[in-house]
């Protein structure tokens, strides 16, 4: 229940603030989350100051015992944030008070403001995060790359306009949301890069008159660097703006892959079949096996756009400083973390469990004058005839044989429609000009569809994901060795 009650901030004020202020200003559920993050970062703060001499040892023991108290309370789930203190940072300062007393509690929020530390809490959370979702997408390219490596040779229809192009292999396919994934991976670099910068010691706007050292919470924080220009560190929030233009792209991909899933899946494609642990059912129609978590990933991509566009909305007219408004920046990007990694939690099982129906691929592929281009090709290559002319003339072939109700494969009526055009070629050889799989053999461009490039570009990209695993080890162990020196100290402290 919400009641009117005196604020940590009330000195200048007359009346409590009425519960329906309270209830309209608070931020209690989305700020649950940065709990721990919030006791962390007031740890590093409290140690700080006492290194500094802005507080005394006996200060900083007897405030790191009480937020240590406050962790353990936390982590058996006995500190629970009261709407009444309006967020987590007046909830944990509170509980230091009321247990400490203000004489020692109320010393921890010295050479600080909520306006840094909520972005210390915000930054910790949201780099933990983005690394979890590196870890998903990694998980997913491993799937691909099964796939891919099982059907490098496996011949399918490649589409533009959604319409038979050319021939290509399952594996090629596979291979080409891996590539996508990983310029996913490096946007999310990016975007934890810009985040892992220490904003404590900005204060309000303008700095401090103590003499802080931000480096020292820097390192306890396991930041990379400190993020300097107080006012440009309380007046920005393009980190999230950056994280979620990142997860944005990363749920277009999804969104791509299941709609072709959806597509793939359905009686007239039928080169797909999702195992029945990922399919649902219908109420009404029994012999219904329905797509539904590709459909929901579908679906919920808007979400993740529309938190992108809540943010910069918010702060397209916002003056320099802190502003009320980026209370709000926080539920969009935890609705967004949530959707993305549920995603991605899902997709990689679904993918590993569903069957290819390779047969049916190269029927279609045979079916509808997927290797024209490669009838063009020749013509270049072996006739001397201009690309243009021989683009004309293949064309004039299929709809010839597309009016007669046939396809390449009529093999005496194609080689009668070439030497209409004074074009003779044997039928052997046209079949061999015209074989799908022969085709993506031979596509042996740069980064084309034939088994050997797919082959080095599988190499390829798992060498790249290891240097990924790698990186984001790296900077997992740097955030935990930030958190053990910072429970040192904080042992040290406690034991003297």
């Amino acid at each position: 229940m919400i009641t009117p009650q005196k604020t940590l901030w009330g000195g200048r004020f007359s009346s409590s603030l009425t519960s329906e202020t309270v209830a309209f200003t608070h931020s209690i559920a989305a700020d649950t989350r940065l709990i721990g993050y919030d006791i962390w970062g007031s740890q590093a703060h409290a140690i700080m100051l006492a290194r500094q001499g802005i507080i005394s040892n006996a200060d900083l023991r007897e405030i790191l015992y009480w937020l240590r108290k406050a962790e353990d309370d936390y982590q058996n789930g006995n500190l629970m944030l009261d709407p009444n203190k309006e967020d987590v940072h007046m909830n944990v300062e509170s509980y230091l008070i009321e247990n400490a007393g203000i004489e020692f509690g109320g010393k921890l929020h010295t050479a600080r403001s909520r306006n840094d530390q909520v972005l210390v809490d915000a930054r910790l959370y949201v780099r933990d995060e983005i690394l979890n979702v590196k870890r998903g997408i990694s998980t997913l390219c491993d799937a691909f790359l099964s796939v891919a490596k099982e059907h490098k040779d496996s011949v399918m229809p490649g589409y533009t306009h959604t319409q038979h192009a050319q021939p290509i292999s399952l594996g090629f396919w596979a291979t080409a949301y891996v590539s996508m994934f990983l310029r996913d991976q490096k946007r999310l670099q990016a975007a934890y890069e810009l985040t892992n910068t220490n904003p404590l010691g900005a204060c309000a706007l303008a700095g401090t008159t103590f003499p802080i050292d931000r480096h020292l919470t820097a390192k306890l924080l396991g930041f990379d660097a400190v993020h300097e220009h107080a006012l440009d560190v309380i007046s920005s929030r393009d980190f999230i703006a950056e994280t979620l233009f990142a997860l944005s792209l990363v749920m277009a991909n999804l969104s791509r892959i299941s709609e072709e899933i959806v597509y793939w899946t359905t009686y007239e494609f039928g080169i797909a079949e999702l195992d029945d642990a990922y399919s649902s059912g219908s109420s009404i129609m029994p012999q219904k096996k329905n797509a539904d978590i590709t459909e929901l990933t579908r679906g919920r991509t808007g979400r993740v756009y529309g938190a992108l566009m809540d943010l910069l909305t918010n702060l397209k007219g916002l003056p320099l400083g802190y502003n009320r408004d980026f209370q709000e920046d926080k539920p969009p990007l935890w609705e967004a973390f949530d959707i993305v990694k549920a995603c991605l939690g899902i997709l990689p099982n679904l993918l590993n469990t569903t069957e290819f129906k390779t047969d049916r691929m190269a029927d279609l592929v045979h079916a509808n004058f997927a290797t024209a281009t490669e009838l063009a090709n020749y013509l270049v290559k072996e006739h001397q005839i201009s690309f243009r002319e021989s683009h004309e003339i293949v064309g004039w072939l299929v709809g010839e044989l597309a009016q007669q109700e046939k396809t390449f494969t009529d093999w005496e009526s194609t080689q009668a429609l070439l030497k209409q055009k004074d074009i003779d070629i044997p039928i052997s050889q046209l079949k061999q000009i015209l074989d799908a799989e022969l085709a993506i053999q031979n596509n042996l461009s740069l980064g084309g569809t034939s088994p050997v490039e797919v082959s080095r570009m599988i190499d390829g990209f798992e060498e790249q994901l290891n240097k990924i695993a790698e990186h984001i080890y790296n900077c997992q162990t740097q955030i935990e060795d930030a958190h053990k020196e910072t429970q040192r100290i904080v042992d040290e402290v406690l034991e003297k």
